[in-house]
């Protein structure tokens, strides 16, 4: 009987040991065929290998090269998964954008025609620009970069643009904390994104493209340069080039992004004026996520009817969240808007890696607010995280156990800011270095405070006008000792600090020039609110029947 295995050469498998299971198969079947796939996402499962025989295909994970001669005797029912597309986590999917998951070659182009590639694109030629215009609109699709914006207005503001040169660009700097859907799609279904690209391009009368990808992700860049060689015929006369960044979190915000792509520093842009009226060399210009750009083939080909009957409100299609953190099963989950964020952790991910309590879970990157368990109901939904003073971002979830110290995270996201920053804009560059130092002096009076001190801040508000965590009564107690001095003397000082936290976040949230300043409140103000004990006040009570 003939054996064909399939193995992925994602990044992710292949720092798991996806070579060496490789390596081993060779040496244990020559003359077994092995086909190098993308990934299905299931990443606690790393390294994956599907074994076909008589055409009934079984997966096992997660494998190393000393499992392969069981696996070939029938002996590895320990590894055993079944039919991988059967598997909970997958069947529980709705896959639009990742439909080729963990089922193609990347790099194949008999594969991807095969799976319905390159029918969007064709359907957009035969519609013309207008109509595709008009599908990307009534599709309801928004960036998946975070910002949300509808993908159909930006489009045809460009369209609308005076010019004979305009622009496509592909924002694939993914620099948040806990995301890989940029990184799994161009490594494993590259086409899809040119796909998307040559899309947008007819629509808007662009005929260059820039992708700007990470250099972090060398495995990405070379699936795509090798995807834009096989493939230039089929987008001509769509051009599209790869540009590698340096590594700056700061270029994953549009406008210092172009300036990058135009060999200046990166730093963000004043706006107006908006890039899709005088963005890349001046030029008219569309940027867009990778998440965004890939939905569009999807979109022309079975129509925007079919896209928008997912999702929930506003935020229509699916979203390819990414589960990772203190997780038992970290991954790529593709969804529909409106699952809770308690059923993406819990009832998907599983918990905790650690096996204790979820404390908190930050969603939408480095940046992005801490919710507790209490907030566990919230739907993945641009609208409801925004209700909560949150954001989804890119929609990377990053899980913490009940060990985490929540005043350190706060100040992490300072210290982030602060050495993230361009430096263009005051509120950013100072605001996170005097925030880092505020938070060090809350860390170091809480460690020296005998009892939660903060009970004198109960209905006080901070001079942004915000209420600050309230404290149990039970710690207004207090002596005429020394010590009580000192903890009076402890307890102004901590309530200087904290108070200063609040002003500081309104400053850099309404005053910085981009996200990355405007962002660093929410996982600040998220940690102080939600967990104020971690800051030298007493815990809240959690609601009734909340996720521990």
């Amino acid at each position: 009987m003939s054996l064909v295995f399939f193995l992925s050469d994602d990044a992710l498998a292949l720092a798991c040991g996806a070579e060496r299971v490789a390596a081993a198969l060779r040496a244990h079947a020559p003359d077994a065929e092995i086909r190098r796939t993308s990934s299905w996402g299931m990443h606690w499962l790393e390294p994956l290998l599907e074994v076909e025989r008589g055409g009934v295909r079984t997966g096992y994970g997660p494998v190393t090269a000393a499992d392969v001669p069981a696996i070939l005797a029938g002996e590895a029912e320990h590894l055993a998964l079944g039919p991988v597309d059967g598997h909970p986590f997958i069947a529980a999917q709705t896959r639009l954008t990742f439909a080729r998951a963990g089922r193609t070659r990347p790099l194949d182009l008999g594969d991807y025609r095969a799976t319905g590639g390159w029918r969007g694109l064709e359907r957009a030629r035969e519609i013309g620009p207008a109509a595709v215009l008009d599908a990307v609109t009534r599709s309801g699709l928004r960036g998946r970069g975070g910002a949300g914006f509808p993908a159909g207005i930006k489009w045809k503001t460009v369209a609308e643009a005076a010019g004979p040169v305009k622009y496509i660009v592909c924002n694939a700097d993914e620099g948040d904390s806990g995301t890989f859907a940029d990184r799994m799609l161009m490594e494993g279904d590259p086409y899809c994104l040119i796909e998307g690209m040559a899309i947008a391009g007819f629509a808007t009368g662009a005929n260059k493209a820039f992708v700007y990808i990470r250099s972090e992700y060398p495995h990405a860049i070379a699936k795509m340069r090798a995807a834009v060689e096989a493939s230039a015929g089929i987008v001509a006369p769509f051009a599209i080039e790869i540009r590698e960044g340096a590594g700056a979190y700061v270029c994953g915000e549009e406008t210092s992004l172009l300036n990058s792509i135009e060999g200046r520093r990166g730093e963000v842009r004043a706006k107006p004026p908006l890039p899709a009226h005088e963005g890349l060399f001046g030029r008219p210009t569309v940027i867009n996520n990778v998440l965004t750009l890939a939905a569009i083939p999807f979109i022309l080909a079975e129509g925007p009817e079919a896209y928008a009957e997912f999702g929930m409100g506003r935020s229509r299609g699916t979203m390819p969240i990414q589960l990772a953190g203190n997780i038992r099963q970290g991954g790529l989950f593709e969804t529909a808007f409106g699952a809770t964020l308690g059923e993406l952790v819990i009832d998907i991910g599983g918990g905790t890696a650690s096996g204790r309590s979820v404390r908190a879970v930050q969603v939408g990157g480095p940046l992005g607010a801490y919710f507790p368990p209490s907030l566990f109901d919230t739907p993945f939904d641009y609208e409801a995280f925004a209700a909560r003073d949150g954001l989804i971002g890119h929609g990377g979830i990053t899980v913490f156990d009940d060990s985490v110290d929540m005043a350190r995270q706060a100040r992490f996201a300072m210290a982030f800011c602060a050495a993230e920053s361009c430096g263009k804009c005051t509120p950013c560059r100072l605001g996170s270095t005097r925030g880092v130092e505020t938070i060090d002096r809350i860390i170091a009076a809480r460690a020296a405070a005998p009892t939660p001190v903060r009970a004198e801040l109960v209905g006080t508000q901070s001079t942004a006008g915000q209420p600050l965590p309230s404290l149990s009564t039970a710690e207004k107690k207090g002596s005429t000792s020394t010590s009580s001095v000192q903890t009076e003397k402890g307890q102004a000082e901590l309530t200087a600090a904290l108070t200063l936290i609040e002003d500081l976040c309104e400053t850099m949230k309404f005053g910085s020039l981009c996200a990355l300043g405007g962002f660093t409140p929410y996982p600040v103000l998220s940690a102080l609110h939600h967990f104020p004990e971690d800051f030298g006040g007493a815990a809240e009570t959690a609601p009734a029947g909340s996720e521990a």
